[in-house]
C-alpha cells in the first residue's frame, strides 16, 4: 500500500479499515512546524516570566510572608529570591540540551513542561512566614527553574529541526522575542497581580503550564538526529560547581563587610571568585578529554559561533541591568515624586515600563523574517547600535525627567532588543551541526542567563560604587535641616549605600525603620510626616543615584558597542593548505605540462539560493590528494588556492545537505564556481503488529530508489520507531523485511522528514 492510498483511508479508519483514534497533526504534516513554533513560543514565554515576574513583585512578596527585607540577616533571602532562578537555569541549561540530543528534544522539553507547572502550584501554597516562608519560595523556585532550563534548552533545538532554513530565522526570532519578551511582560504582569495576591503572582502559571504540557505530549514529535551516548558527568559536575561559586561570589560581593560598602575582601567572596574561576578551568580541561563533552569546546572554533554567543553574553549583562535601574529609579523615585503610594509602585513601575516591551515586539518578529531574506549579522549589529543611542539617551536625562522623552528612549531600547534577539540565535543555530543543536541552543541560554545574574553583580556594584561618594553627606545635609540631631544623622548617612538601593528597588521609604521612634518622637509632627512621607527619601536620593546611573549607563554603552562588533564576526575561510592531509600521498612535482592554477573562488547556496555558512569544500588531485582546504564564510563564498595542477575535483559538504562533487580543470575557466547543494531529507515512522497494534522491536526498514536499489536500511528499536536520516530528495519505496509483504511509498522533500507507519502480520519463518 503506498503513502497516497493510505492518506485517503476513510476518516476514522486505519489502513485495514479498522476504527482508529483520532491523532493530533503528525510531524510529516505542513502545519506541524507551525504546531511546534506555537508551543515552544508558550513555553518559553512562561519560563522567561517567570525572571521577572518576581523581581518587581519582592515588595509584595515580602510583606505577604511577613518578612523586612532591610533587616541584616534577610538581604541573603532577597539575593537568593533575585538570583536563584537565573543561577540554576544558567547552570543547567547545557546539560539538558545535551541530554536533549541523547534521550530527545521533545522528551526533555515535555518534561520540563510539567515540573514547571507542579512548582507553580507548590510555590503558591507556601504555608510559612518570615525566613521560613523565604526559605519554601527559594526552594521549590530552583525546582521549577529545572524545568524552566529543560523548556529553554530544547525549544530553539526543536524549532530548528522543524522549520526548513528559508524558515528558520522567522521561526527561532519568534521564539526569542517570546523568551526575551517575556522578560518584560513579567514586570508588567507582576506588578498587576502583586496588588492583588502575592500568591496569584504562581497562580498566574498554573492553567497555562496545564493546557501547555498535555498540549506539548499530544502535539509535538520526535524530528531531530538522536544521538546517543554517554552523560559527560565530570563536565556537569565541574560546571556547575565553578559557575555556581563565581555568580554566587559576584552576587554575594554587593553586600557590606567589614566596615566597607562592599563585600570583595570577604574571605567567601574571594573564595567563590578565585575557586569558581579555577573549577570552570578545570572544566575546560575535562572538555577536551572526554570523548562527549557536555559543553563542546570545538563549536566556538568557528568565529560565527563565537561571536554570536559572546555577543549574547554582552547583551544579556547591559539588557539585565537596564531592567534594574528602571525598577530603581521607577519605583523607589519617580512615583513616589509623583504622587504614587509605595504599595502601589509595582503595578504603575509595570505599566510605564510597557514602551520598552512594545518596541521590542514590534522589532523581534519583522527582524527574524527580513534576516531570512538580508542576512542575520547587519541587523544583530545594528540593534546593539541602536541600543547604544538609548543608554546614551538615558544617561543625560535629569532623575526627575518627563515621561515623553524616558517612554521614547526605553521604547528605542525594546527596539534595539528586538533587532538583536532572532538575527543573533540564527547565527548561533545555524553555524553547528544537527546533531549539536540541542547542546549549542543549551550553550546560548547558558551565555544569556549568566549575563542576566552577572548584571545583578556589576550593575549593583556599579551603582554602590557612584553613590557611595555623595550619599553620606546628602543624608546628613537633608536630615539636619529636618531638625535630626547631627549625632543621629551621621549614624543613619553611615548605612550601607546597598541598604539604600534594595529601599529603592523595593519601593520602600526606610527613614522611619532607620531614625526609630525615640528620634522621631522628639521632632515637630510636621517635620515627623515630611521625613516619613513620599517625598523626602525620593528626593534624598534622587541626584546620588543619577550619579551611580552615569556609570552604569556608560558601561552599557561599551557592551552594547563590544556586542555589536562581536555580532560582525563571520566565520573564516580556513587557509588552503598546499601539503597532503595527514595520511595522503607524499608530494609529488607538478606535471611539466601543468598551467599555473588560478584561485578558485565562488558561492554555495542552498536550493532556495540562501547562502550555505560553513560548509566544507575539499580540493582533491586527479592522484587523489587533498590539495587545499577552505570553508564558506557567512555570505556562503569561499576562495580557495590549489598548486598547480591540470584537473581537480571540488567535493562540497555541509550539515544538513547532500554532498556535491563537482570536476575542474587547472586552465582558466568562469571567474567564479557557484556550487548548489540541494537539503537532505528523512523517513521515519513506527512498525506495528497489525492486529495488535504493539510495537515491533528490531524490524529491518529498507528503502529503495526508483531504479529499485537499496539506499539506506534501520532497525526499530523498542517501541518501534525508526528513522532513516540523510536521504536526497525524490521518491522511495519503503519496505519491511522478514514479515509478509508490506510496502509504501513516499515522496521525500528537501529539508524534511516524512512519517510513514506500517502495519505488518506474522513475521515470515527463515528458509
Amino acid at each position: 500500500m503506498t503513502a497516497e492510498q493510505t492518506d485517503r483511508t476513510p476518516p476514522g479508519t486505519g489502513p485495514d479499515g479498522a476504527p482508529r483514534r483520532r491523532t493530533w497533526i503528525g510531524a510529516d504534516h505542513p502545519r506541524y512546524k507551525w504546531v511546534a513554533l506555537t508551543n515552544t513560543t508558550v513555553g518559553m514565554l512562561l519560563a522567561t516570566v517567570n525572571s521577572s515576574i518576581v523581581l518587581i513583585s519582592l515588595p509584595g512578596i515580602f510583606t505577604g510572608i511577613r518578612l523586612d527585607p532591610l533587616e541584616a540577616g534577610n538581604v541573603s533571602y532577597l539575593l537568593w529570591m533575585l538570583m536563584g532562578y537565573m543561577l540554576v537555569t544558567a547552570v543547567l541549561v547545557v546539560a539538558l540540551g545535551r541530554l536533549g540530543d541523547m534521550m530527545g528534544r521533545v522528551r526533555i522539553y515535555n518534561a520540563g513542561f510539567l515540573i514547571f507547572t507542579l512548582t507553580s502550584v507548590v510555590l503558591s501554597l507556601d504555608p510559612f512566614h518570615g525566613g521560613s516562608g523565604a526559605l519554601w519560595l527559594i526552594g521549590w523556585r530552583i525546582v521549577q527553574a529545572v524545568g524552566g532550563s529543560m523548556l529553554m534548552a530544547n525549544s530553539a533545538a526543536i524549532l530548528t529541526d522543524a522549520f526548513p532554513a528559508r524558515q528558520r530565522g522567522m521561526a527561532l526570532g519568534v521564539n526569542m522575542v517570546a523568551g526575551i519578551a517575556g522578560s518584560f511582560l513579567g514586570l508588567v504582569l507582576g506588578g498587576a497581580l502583586v496588588t492583588w495576591n502575592w500568591r496569584s503572582v504562581f497562580w498566574v502559571n498554573v492553567p497555562i503550564g496545564l493546557i501547555g504540557t498535555v498540549w506539548a505530549y499530544k502535539s509535538l514529535h520526535e524530528t531531530g538526529v538522536r544521538r546517543p551516548g554517554r552523560m559527560d558527568w565530570w563536565g556537569n559536575v565541574t560546571f556547575a560547581l565553578g559557575l555556581t561559586a563565581l555568580l554566587a561570589g559576584i552576587t554575594y560581593g554587593i553586600q557590606p563587610y567589614g566596615g566597607h560598602t562592599m563585600g570583595w575582601t570577604n574571605p567567601w567572596v574571594l573564595a567563590g571568585l578565585i575557586g569558581g574561576a579555577a573549577m570552570l578551568g578545570v572544566f575546560c580541561v575535562v572538555e577536551t578529554k572526554v570523548a562527549e563533552p557536555m559543553f563542546p569546546l570545538r563549536l566556538f572554533r568557528d568565529a560565527a559561533f563565537a561571536g554570536g554567543n559572546a555577543a549574547t553574553l554582552l547583551g544579556a549583562i547591559a539588557r539585565g541591568g537596564l531592567q534594574f535601574m528602571l525598577i530603581i529609579w521607577l519605583q523607589g523615585i519617580w512615583l513616589p515624586l509623583h504622587g504614587y503610594d509605595y504599595a502601589d509602585t509595582p503595578l504603575w513601575a509595570g505599566i510605564y515600563m510597557l514602551p520598552l516591551t512594545i518596541g521590542f515586539l514590534l522589532a523581534g518578529p519583522v527582524s527574524g523574517a527580513l534576516s531570512d531574506r538580508f542576512g542575520a549579522r547587519l541587523f544583530a549589529a545594528s540593534g546593539f547600535l541602536v541600543m547604544a543611542v538609548s543608554f546614551a539617551g538615558l544617561l543625560v536625562l535629569p532623575g526627575d525627567f518627563s515621561y515623553g522623552v524616558f517612554a521614547a528612549l526605553i521604547f528605542l531600547n525594546g527596539l534595539g532588543g528586538g533587532l538583536f534577539a532572532a538575527p543573533n540565535t540564527a547565527i548561533i543555530m545555524s553555524s553547528v551541526p544537527a546533531d549539536a543543536r540541542g547542546a549549542a541552543s543549551g550553550m546560548r541560554a547558558t551565555f544569556q542567563n549568566a549575563g542576566m545574574v552577572l548584571s545583578m553583580g556589576v550593575f549593583f556594584s556599579l551603582m554602590v560604587a557612584g553613590l557611595s561618594g555623595t550619599l553620606p553627606s546628602t543624608l546628613t545635609t537633608g536630615l539636619t535641616a529636618q531638625g535630626v540631631p547631627t549625632g543621629a544623622a551621621h549614624t543613619v548617612a553611615q548605612l550601607p549605600p546597598v541598604g539604600v538601593l534594595f529601599a529603592a528597588f523595593l519601593g520602600y521609604n526606610p527613614i522611619q525603620h532607620l531614625l526609630g521612634p525615640d528620634i522621631l518622637g522628639r521632632l515637630s509632627p510636621s517635620a515627623v510626616d515630611h521625613l516619613t512621607g513620599r517625598e523626602f527619601f525620593p528626593h534624598l536620593i534622587s541626584q546620588p543615584f543619577h550619579d551611580g546611573l552615569v556609570v552604569v549607563f556608560s558601561l552599557a554603552i561599551a557592551m552594547s558597542l563590544a556586542a555589536a562588533g562581536a555580532s560582525l564576526v563571520r566565520g573564516r575561510t580556513r587557509p588552503a593548505t598546499a601539503g597532503p592531509a595527514p595520511g595522503a600521498h607524499p608530494e609529488r612535482p607538478a606535471p611539466a605540462d601543468a598551467a599555473p592554477a588560478p584561485g578558485i573562488s565562488g558561492r554555495v547556496t542552498d536550493s532556495a539560493g540562501h547562502p550555505v555558512t560553513q560548509a566544507t569544500l575539499t580540493l582533491v588531485d586527479r592522484d587523489g590528494r587533498q590539495c587545499a582546504l577552505a570553508r564558506s564564510a557567512g555570505d556562503g563564498t569561499y576562495t580557495l588556492t590549489p598548486p598547480p595542477s591540470p584537473s581537480y575535483t571540488l567535493v562540497v559538504s555541509a550539515p544538513g545537505h547532500h554532498p556535491r562533487a563537482v570536476r575542474l580543470t587547472g586552465d582558466p575557466g568562469p571567474p567564479a564556481t557557484d556550487v548548489t547543494l540541494a537539503g537532505v531529507g528523512g523517513v521515519r515512522g513506527t512498525v506495528r503488529q497489525e492486529r495488535t497494534g504493539l510495537p515491533v522491536h528490531e524490524a529491518r526498514v529498507t528503502l529503495l530508489n526508483p531504479q529499485g536499489k537499496v539506499v539506506a536500511a534501520a532497525l526499530t528499536v523498542a517501541d518501534g520507531t525508526y528513522t532513516v536520516p540523510d536521504l536526497a530528495p525524490g521518491d522511495y519505496t519503503v519496505v519491511v523485511s522478514g514479515y509478509a509483504p508490506v510496502a509504501a511509498r513516499v515522496a521525500v522533500a528537501e529539508g524534511e522528514a516524512r512519517r510513514v507507519d506500517l502495519r505488518v502480520g506474522r513475521r515470515t519463518p527463515a528458509q
